[in-house]
């Protein structure tokens, strides 16, 4: 999945591997967030996930917070207008929880470091101890436990 995308109440969600981007458009994101624009948090610098969900005569909400950001702390009254929180109906319940639930095993991912730039490392150090290999620095019985180390085997 290349990304999934939630339209909620005052703005749209929108989660990749690498980020979660907020997008405002709308009457409803107008009132409440006026004209911010796009915010895009790297998956790599959120560290909570707080949702609310809609309660009898209320919007639920989903707030990101992450390192350097100023969340309100305010419940629903101050998630209105903070620019890290999306408010959103019950018809959009289930799909902001998953859209949680995906943000929440990126940032798995990104912390054991299985993502794409991890990949490229492993490449990079495996061509690295081959070519050590091949100019007879490490033995045979070197190369392969360094590269069973690298893989993490």
């Amino acid at each position: 999945m290349d990304s999934f995308e939630v339209r909620a109440a005052n703005g749209t969600i929108i989660v990749t591997q690498e980020k979660v981007t907020i997008r405002r458009k709308g009457a409803v994101s107008f009132l409440t967030q006026g004209l911010k624009g796009d915010k895009e948090i790297l998956i790599e610098d959120i560290s909570t996930i707080q949702v609310r969900k809609p309660k009898l005569g209320s919007r639920g909400y989903i707030q990101f917070g992450f390192k350097g950001g100023t969340e309100n702390k305010g419940g629903l009254m101050n998630a209105v207008s903070d620019e890290n929180t999306v408010l959103f109906d019950k018809k959009h319940a289930d799909d902001v929880i998953k859209a949680k639930e995906l943000v929440e095993e990126y940032r798995r991912v990104a912390r054991r470091g299985e993502g794409t730039v991890a990949r490229v490392s492993e490449a990079d150090e495996l061509e690295k101890l081959s070519s050590l290999r091949d100019r007879k620095i490490l033995t045979e019985e070197e190369f392969t436990a360094k590269k069973l180390q690298v893989l993490g085997l």
